[in-house]
């Protein structure tokens, strides 16, 4: 279990990115979602022992991650938003250098480690291509391979699907959703599907503070009967925008499909739908900038 306790964080120039984050994580995948902006990296890279935060406590079992940093980075794995590598080295080679720093030191148990990882994230083909050569979702999938190094208890991947295609997404996802079953993992993104294709339990970061935590299902079914759905011309949208409290918008075949959060029918042409987790986020953020 990952318990974070009113974590704040104040930049040098005086932005406040965290402002008394609580959290309690347990084993699987969690997702925290929230907009560009929100203080996720910045949550992400305290847990990473990689900046203290200004106030709070954090702790992964029985260690305090904060006062031993030493003692809980030999447990995590961490996949960030942006990581650089030796474009020139092979996979293979990058990942046993990688092995050395996480302490691995016997070249059997290295090659060992090295060639289970390649085979578990489907890079055993290219194992000899330098990493400049990689696409972005083999890029991703390496970046996985290294955070596997050693076998981690605590995994964190910050926005780890940005940029993928439709096909490489859901060979990311799919590995997460293998790795997540024994461990901690944590997937911080702005992207609603990720979290609903694959976390049991979720929170909503906005403006540096917890907004919204729960069961993705059961925060669906809060919304029950108040989300409405209509089909309008584009010239319609901002009377309606103006009129009712909408929550998304999207084009279909020429028309704008309007998403409305409402507790009863907002007009003629209106009907009731089964929101999704996007629906959720959304109410979630209209309702923090509206009290702001």
């Amino acid at each position: 279990m990952l318990e974070i306790e009113d974590v704040s964080h104040v930049y040098g120039n005086g932005t406040r990115a965290l402002d008394g984050v609580s959290l309690s994580i347990p084993r699987g995948m969690f997702g925290l979602l929230g907009p560009n902006g929100a203080g996720k990296s910045t949550l992400m890279r305290a847990i990473a022992t990689l900046h203290t935060p200004t106030s709070g406590r954090i702790r992964f079992g029985s260690v305090d991650v904060l006062a031993e940093p030493e003692r809980v980075r030999p447990l995590l794995g961490y996949l960030p938003q942006d990581f650089g590598v030796y474009p020139r080295v092979s996979a293979a080679d990058m990942l046993d250098h990688l092995a050395v720093l996480k302490g691995i030191a016997q070249r059997g148990e290295r090659k060992q480690t090295v060639e289970a990882l390649l085979q578990q994230v489907n890079l055993w083909d290219v194992r000899n291509k330098a990493l400049a050569g990689f696409s972005g979702g083999m890029r991703q999938r390496f970046g996985i391979a290294q955070a596997l190094i050693g076998r981690p208890e605590l995994i964190i991947v910050d926005e780890p699907t940005a940029g993928l295609d439709p096909e490489e997404r859901n060979r990311f996802l799919n590995l997460l959703a293998e790795i997540g079953e024994n461990v901690v993992v944590i997937l911080s993104t702005h992207i609603v599907e990720d979290v609903s294709d694959l976390c049991p339990r979720m929170a909503v970061l906005a403006e540096g503070r917890i907004k919204l935590e729960g069961a993705p299902l059961e925060l669906i079914d809060d919304l029950r009967g108040r989300i409405w759905r209509k089909v309008v011309p584009r010239d319609e949208l901002d009377a309606l925008q103006a009129a009712h409290q909408v929550l998304s918008t999207r084009l279909y075949a020429g028309r704008t499909v309007v998403h409305v959060l409402a507790d009863t029918a907002p007009d003629d042409g209106f009907e009731a739908i089964t929101g999704g987790l996007e629906d959720v986020y959304f109410s979630t953020l209209k309702r923090v900038r509206a009290a702001a």
